[in-house]
């Protein structure tokens, strides 16, 4: 059990702490942000960051990932908030969690393994070009300075690392955002600050059920939205777990993930914020900044929620320049530019589902039908792939007038087609044999194909013999299959 404890929480203190700060500044302004897009107060956004870090810190199953308020899902409940109001979104929240608990329970997490993995580097990379184009808003139409303070930022992120002993000891995001900040103060530079996003709460969250009317019209306005939030956020969710397992080298549980999701967002409505979900860029720079275990995620939380209510005079001082340095290092550190050296290694189906995958939700800006369109391309791909290698050989014995096909490959609705044409129904024949040992049927577009064969071949006169079908094939053929049923025959050949 300490054990236990020590390896999820204390095996990486000081990492942690530091990390968690970082990951808490970079939070506050993209929590505003996001509660600006969804059309709601700014408090709302900070809230529920605030809640999810904390509550994901103990529920969730990938130690050292950041869940807060995120655009994705702002996006959904941008009509919701517009139509219904505040606590019509509160109650559609909490039954996201719901929903999510139960996509848990159901072991909707061992999805994934489905997700190839031209689809999960299509998604980094989209991500990676959302978070960049985020900035350029603060990057336009602005003075020189705001580039100068941007270029230094970078410049400390990317140099201060390389410092004997002190570029060991601190994450370089934090001293970029605190130097730059006082850079600014003491030269009374006129540029955005995080005071310019919008008013910071100046109060603890309350717990607090939705003032909503329990009852099935209710139920039907949150239902559909509940629903997208639930998909969305498990989908995000999952994707970034994937990645931060390949950035730290260690395993996650997704199933353990998505119902710590569920209790997250339950938690984030029942203290008056919007749905979230895990953020790939806060993230990336948690495990950069050092942070490793669920320590990370919860000083995260605690440490916004102290600094938004506490020191919220200080932080409206820190400049949007500095912020937009350490997320311009997140989207270059997201990419993966792998990706594009290796185009001309990589079979070329890999590389347009993973190109597909980026245009897409870059486009869309929905990071769902984005992934959605590439595990369709990479399966429509692998069905094509498989189908090509079915083969169907013959031999013929002219003295008794038979032949036999040997069949060997996958048959399945994809290489059904190729299947049939394999056969010659013309040749006059007295017997045929047909054998299956080095075949698997596996859909009923399959079994129809054989019925097709067996049934042309007894219509031109000839005895078919099917030999050597494996259990699984026997299995479905016997359950679906009608060329040894006399009766559904007749009803086959009277429809023609």
């Amino acid at each position: 059990m300490l054990d236990t404890v020590k390896k999820d929480w204390f095996f990486n203190v000081k990492g942690d702490l530091l990390a968690g700060l970082v990951v808490a500044l970079a939070l506050i302004p993209e929590a505003i942000a996001f509660s600006i897009i969804a059309g709601l107060d700014p408090k709302v956004g900070l809230y529920a960051s605030f809640s999810m870090a904390v509550i994901i810190a103990f529920t969730g199953g990938r130690p050292g990932m950041i869940s807060a308020a995120t655009g994705a899902m702002a996006l959904l409940m941008v009509t919701l908030v517009k139509d219904h109001g505040l606590e019509y979104l509160l109650a559609a929240t909490v039954l996201t969690g719901v929903i999510q608990i139960a996509a848990g329970y159901l072991k909707l997490g061992s999805l994934m393994r489905f997700v190839s993995r031209s689809v999960v580097t299509g998604f980094v990379n989209a991500l990676a070009i959302l978070i960049f184009m985020a900035q350029l808003p603060e990057l336009t139409n602005v003075t020189w300075h705001v580039y100068a303070m941007t270029a230094a930022g970078l410049g400390i992120i990317y140099l201060f690392p390389y410092l004997p002993v002190v570029g060991k000891l601190l994450p370089s995001p934090l001293v970029c955002i605190v130097s730059l900040t006082i850079i600014s103060i003491l030269l009374g530079l006129d540029i955005k600050t995080v005071g310019d996003m919008g008013q910071l709460p100046d109060t603890l969250p309350i717990f607090l059920w939705p003032d909503v009317p329990l009852n099935l019209e209710t139920l039907m306005i949150i239902l559909p939205y509940s629903l997208g939030l639930a998909a969305v956020g498990l989908l995000e969710s999952l994707m970034t777990a994937t990645i931060v397992d390949e950035l730290t080298d260690t395993e996650s549980d997704k199933n353990r993930e998505c119902k710590g999701q569920g209790l997250a967002n339950i938690g984030a409505g029942l203290m008056g914020g919007m749905a979230g979900c895990a953020m790939i860029g806060q993230s990336i720079i948690n495990i950069k900044s050092g942070g490793r275990s669920r320590l990370s995620c919860l000083s995260a939380g605690v440490f916004l929620l102290v600094m938004v209510v506490f020191l919220g005079d200080w932080l409206k001082q820190i400049p949007m320049a500095a912020l937009v340095a350490v997320m311009i290092m997140v989207s270059i550190g997201t990419f993966s530019w792998d990706s594009l050296r290796n185009l001309k290694k990589h079979p070329l189906s890999s590389n347009i589902v993973m190109v597909v995958t980026v245009a897409v939700v870059v486009a869309s800006h929905n990071l769902a039908i984005g992934v959605f369109v590439g595990v369709l391309l990479a399966a429509l791909f692998f069905a094509n792939k498989i189908s090509r290698f079915m083969v169907v050989k013959s031999a013929d014995n002219t003295a008794s007038a038979s032949r036999h096909y040997k069949v060997i490959g996958q048959i399945f609705f994809a290489s059904s087609e190729q299947f049939l044409k394999s056969f010659d129904f013309k040749e006059v024949l007295d017997h045929v044999t047909i054998d299956l040992s080095s075949a698997h049927f596996w859909d009923i577009t399959s079994v129809s194909a054989l019925d097709k064969v067996v049934i042309k071949f007894r219509r031109e006169g000839a005895n078919v013999e099917l030999i050597g079908m494996n259990e699984a094939t026997n299995t479905i053929v016997d359950k679906f299959g009608i060329h040894d049923k006399p009766e559904e025959v007749e009803k086959l050949m009277a429809g023609h």
